[in-house]
């Protein structure tokens, strides 16, 4: 099959032929139909933060299956279903409680070391499968547990961006902040993550949805998704600016998308009392907190993962409100390209009116 293989650190992805092992035991095979361009694929591209070259990366997926491995119960060839990268055995204390995303044997739905690789080059070298997936490819061999069944009407390039910044965005403000009817939130970075982060706002029936960032064209798209209130924070300060907006009181909850030091600060100078901060963005930040400030007024800071929920229980929900015209998704989809046009693809992302890109030609 054709895959985008990242070779070296920062080197991009070139275009090569690459085997795919046939599934064992809970082991699915999915035909790629639509693969979204994430930014964490690029950090790790550039980085390295996980998965070292050579490595195919890609995880925002949907496809249909087409061969299942010998102990697979809840897909069957045909079925159509979207992917996520949350790894869990389903078996432990944690998974058996709901929080799949803190699952103690993360490793079962991968390979073991004395296990065959997924994915072999032309020389028969094995591949790194990218948060194992590896979705930049024709083909992406998976854990059962890391796909969900969606319908055959669901649209591919819709069903893919589910998994992973639809469901981060969204399951902040449902699952981690559980935010309550007609309160303010305040989102920090409205690219394509934080735009669901209005989503979820949305659909929490928040009243005043504040979205913060340094780009006008983003703002302008924000707003397009239901932000309420936009500032621009190059141009007015944006602690002061949801202040005013709050009474001077500040926020219960707040969302940093971006995950930088300065984001951080900000986010947390913005609460009220007894509020907290979401961090979701991966920009790697440190946040220097006093501990009288977080004792008398109760402020608390709060990590995100993959939108801390089910995605199995998710991503079918989502679904729905989706097909229910409930959610949007379908501006997310800012362009539809090809698989060897991925370089090019992720150069259209620094766009800041690009809200997604996602592969649907595979030929």
């Amino acid at each position: 099959m054709k895959a985008m293989v990242a070779r070296s650190l920062g080197g991009g992805w070139v275009q090569e032929d690459v085997t795919i092992a046939d599934p064992l035991e809970n082991e699915v095979l999915v035909d790629i139909k639509a693969s979204g361009l994430c930014g964490s694929d690029f950090m790790e591209m550039s980085h390295g933060v996980m998965h070292q070259p050579p490595v195919v990366l890609g995880h925002e997926i949907a496809g249909v299956v087409v061969k299942v491995g010998s102990a697979v119960t809840t897909l069957h060839v045909g079925d159509h279903v979207a992917g996520c990268l949350v790894q869990f055995c389903g078996k432990c204390a944690r998974c058996l409680s709901g929080e799949v995303g803190l699952c103690r044997n993360p490793g079962e739905a991968v390979r073991s070391a004395d296990q065959a690789p997924r994915l072999t080059d032309a020389s028969g070298a094995p591949l790194d499968q990218g948060m194992a997936l590896g979705g930049f490819a024709e083909q992406a061999l998976v854990h059962e547990n890391m796909l969900v069944k969606i319908p055959d009407h669901m649209p591919f390039p819709q069903a893919s961006v589910l998994g992973c910044s639809v469901i981060t965005g969204t399951g902040a403000v449902l699952n981690a902040a559980k935010v309550e009817r007609g309160e303010t939130v305040v989102l920090i970075g409205a690219g394509g993550v934080g735009l669901n982060v209005i989503s979820g706002a949305l659909l929490a029936g928040a009243a005043k949805i504040i979205a913060v960032d340094l780009n006008d064209a983003t703002l302008e798209t924000a707003k397009k998704f239901g932000a309420t209130h936009v500032i621009n924070s190059g141009t007015s300060d944006p602690v002061a600016a949801v202040k005013e907006l709050t009474g001077g009181y500040g926020v219960r909850y707040a969302f940093d998308v971006v995950g930088i030091p300065a984001t951080a600060r900000q986010g947390y100078d913005m609460l009220d009392r007894g509020g907290t901060l979401y961090q979701i963005g991966m920009g790697g930040n440190t946040l220097e907190l006093a501990s009288m400030d977080n004792i008398f007024n109760r402020k608390a800071v709060q990590g995100v993962f993959m939108g801390s929920g089910v995605p199995k229980r998710d991503i079918a929900s989502l679904v729905d409100l989706y097909l229910d015209g409930r959610l949007n998704l379908d501006d997310l989809i800012s362009e539809e390209i090809s698989l060897g046009d991925l370089n090019e693809g992720y150069t259209r992302l620094k766009d800041p009116q690009v809200n997604r890109v996602v592969i649907t030609n595979f030929s």
